[in-house]
C-alpha cells in the first residue's frame, strides 16, 4: 500500500497568510489581551 500524504500540504514552503487570516489571528490576540485586562481589573477591584 501507498504512502498517505495530505496532498494540500507541500513540505518547506513558507505559508504566506492571507488578508482574512491575518485579522482573524489579529482579533484572537485583541480578545486575549482584553480577557487578560478584564481578570487584572477585577483582580485589583477584589482587592480595593
Amino acid at each position: 500500500m501507498g504512502k498517505s500524504k495530505q496532498s494540500n500540504q507541500k513540505p518547506n514552503q513558507p505559508r504566506k497568510l492571507s488578508k482574512r487570516e491575518k485579522r482573524n489571528k489579529l482579533i484572537v490576540y485583541l480578545m486575549i489581551i482584553a480577557m487578560v485586562l478584564t481578570t487584572l481589573t477585577a483582580g485589583l477591584a477584589a482587592f480595593i
